[in-house]
């Protein structure tokens, strides 16, 4: 006999990517279940211990922007913090902040079950259940029999479907962590013609961090000023003692010990079936790949305030036991450390994320929505990123209303999102500012005034933060035009103050605006000579400072935006028939049968289809619109 529990939605898994799925689900009011394999690992991190660096910094800042929880956990958590790149432009300006890795899983689980409208279940999911043709979701099944009828699901399985962990020789049959893996559910997707595909990442040991030897590394301290992720935290509350990382290299001695042993390391031994992360490779592969090199970057850092455990930053390995203490000790201050846990490797089962729209709904099957390194990426952040937008758009499904999808221009999840559904991924994606074409746009700085909008009108973001939004937007507005408006002449007081402070002396009447284009004036140092100026928050004059010396270059972005911006919203017929498109190449109407892109923008970005095939495309259109009008 069949027992069956009423939901609305099921989330397969309750890492980075499951919490903020199921976290927006229930927010916007929608009954949720989420299905964790142990309760323990709700948000656990498995590898690294941080959150945020270059480029996943501005997923942080976009999560939170709209609604998301990874910005404000962080900020409860976090044990050291620094901004990245401050010496280049703030383009590439990124947060990144070591996480207490024990604290942050547990102030997570406490958001979840404080949570109104959501119910933690420890099972495993073991089957999909849909209609009877297979094309649309009704609920699942878990290893016990009971049935979870619901609207949709989504899958956040992470790196636990059918995983695999490897060290040297030893193979366990495991989820990362010595977690249990999930093993049913590969069988049931497909089933329903989900195509999956074999991923691998790794990890670097853990060590006895009273067994290190820091006098002989670089100290490395966070930021004297600690800026928040979240919009929404004090920045008081985020000045707190920091704990200090360290930084040292290994060295000819250890490439020797690698080199010797490389044909017992099961990537290079042919045991690893999987595809690894090509910006984020293991130790062996940066001996073997970058042979000229005498040394490579090690850092160690603290797992959390109530350990000793060191995380070796930089040496991610699947060597056996015995070559790894060996090829530990070689580095400077390790010589005597003891391992508490072991590098390894581990290969896990993903979806083809071509397979997905826009929206994250799989193109299969709908209601079947999917989201993290199931869907072929890596990281906790573009983890975080993907759940939050499945489970918005979820949600959307079941509320009947349109559904979210940023846009490139308009934010790195957008970005994100797009490269994963329309490029095809051979190996774990990573997010980069280089990915990013507006990225001068698409600062972290300015997530808030880019994305907050679309989180008031999802419902996750409310009336008085999005006010707040509004006013700083006009206030920036306002401060700009004033600055523009001001005019100096060449008096003396002004003239003996820009000398003081390093600046050439006016030669012409000269706006405030203009003087602030000069790389060594600052808005703050223009208090000296403008009285008049109104008490603005910080927020506001760091905003009015970069868009006015960096005008030119924002405008130049905003029209390539706008020009973006035509071939996005010139949609493209669903019911198009692209056997009938003529001079269409094989590959490119291969690819567009397989993708059905939504646009000309989308179609454009589909490996295999050329600007050639875009023209093609073009003037069947017209003639179809015509053909169309006409019917």
């Amino acid at each position: 006999m069949e027992y069956h529990m009423e939901t609305e939605v099921c989330v397969i898994g309750a890492g980075h990517a499951g919490c903020e799925a199921a976290l927006a689900c229930a927010r916007l009011g929608i009954k949720t279940v989420i299905f964790t394999m142990n309760v323990d690992s709700i948000a656990m991190m498995p590898c690294n211990p941080h959150i945020g660096g270059s480029s996943k910094g501005h997923l942080v800042r976009e999560i939170d922007a709209l609604g998301g929880e990874m910005g404000k956990n962080i900020d409860k958590t976090f044990i050291q913090s620094k901004m990245l790149n401050v010496s280049k432009g703030p383009a590439v300006h990124s947060l990144r902040t070591q996480a207490d890795k024990a604290e942050y899983s547990k102030q997570m689980r406490l958001v979840l079950e404080n949570q109104d409208n959501l119910e933690i279940r420890q099972a495993e999911v073991t089957e999909i259940l849909t209609d009877p043709d297979k094309r649309t979701v009704r609920g699942v099944k878990i290893h016990t029999g009971m049935i979870y009828d619901c609207k949709t699901v989504i899958i956040c399985t992470g790196t636990y479907l059918n995983a695999r962990c490897l060290c040297g020789e030893a193979i366990t049959e495991t989820g990362p962590g010595g977690m249990q893996r999930s093993t049913y559910l590969k069988e049931a997707l497909e089933g329903l013609g989900i195509s999956l595909r074999r991923f691998k990442t790794g990890t670097p040991a853990r060590m006895d961090g009273r067994s290190l030897d820091y006098s002989k590394m670089q100290i490395q301290h966070g930021d004297p000023v600690v800026e928040p992720f979240s919009f929404s935290t004090d920045p008081k509350d985020v000045q707190i003692e920091q704990v200090p990382c360290y930084l040292t290299y290994t060295n000819e001695k250890t490439h020797e010990i690698i080199r010797e042993n490389i044909d017992r390391s099961p990537i290079y031994a042919g045991i690893i079936e999987g595809t690894g992360p090509r910006y984020c490779p293991s130790i062996e592969d940066k001996v073997v790949k970058f042979a000229e090199k005498t040394r490579h970057q090690v850092f160690i850092e603290p797992e959390g305030r109530s350990t000793f455990e060191m995380y070796v930053d930089g040496m991610s390995s699947s060597m056996p036991d015995d070559v790894q203490q060996r090829m530990y000790r070689t580095v400077p201050g390790l010589e005597h450390c003891r391992i508490v846990r072991n590098a390894y490797a581990i290969e896990y089962d993903c979806i083809n994320a071509n397979d997905l729209k826009l929206t994250l709904e799989t193109r299969a099957v709908r209601g079947l929505f999917c989201a993290g390194q199931f869907n072929g990426s890596s990281g906790y952040e573009e983890a975080a990123a993907q759940g939050l937008m499945a489970g918005i758009n979820a949600a959307m499904q079941i509320l009947g209303r349109e559904p979210l999808v940023i846009e490139r221009s308009e934010g790195y999840i957008g970005v994100l999102i797009d490269d994963l559904v329309t490029k095809d991924n051979r190996e774990p994606y990573r997010m980069m500012t280089s990915r990013a074409e507006y990225r001068l746009l698409l600062r972290q700085d300015n997530a808030d005034l880019r994305l907050r909008g679309y989180g008031y009108r999802v419902g996750l973001i409310s009336k008085e933060q999005y006010d707040y939004v509004c006013y700083k937007e006009e206030a920036i507005e306002k401060e700009i035009d004033r600055l523009k408006s001001v005019v100096l002449g060449g008096s003396a007081p002004v003239q003996e103050y820009l000398a003081a402070h390093g600046s050439t002396p006016l030669k012409t009447a000269t706006s405030l605006a203009e003087l602030l284009c000069r790389p060594e004036v600052s808005y703050d140092l223009l208090a000296g000579i403008d009285p008049d100026r109104p008490e603005l928050e910080p927020a506001v004059t760091r905003q009015v400072e970069i868009n006015i010396k960096y005008e030119g270059y924002i405008d130049r972005q905003k029209k390539q935006v706008a020009q973006f911006e035509k071939l996005e919203h010139k949609r493209i017929p669903a019911d198009i028939d692209y056997e009938a498109v003529p001079s269409l190449r094989i590959e490119a109407r291969q690819k567009l049968i397989a993708f059905r892109p939504s646009s000309i923008g989308q179609a454009s970005r589909l490996s295999g289809v050329t600007p050639a095939d875009i023209a093609v495309l073009l003037v069947y259109m017209e003639k179809y619109g015509e053909r169309a009008a006409d019917k």
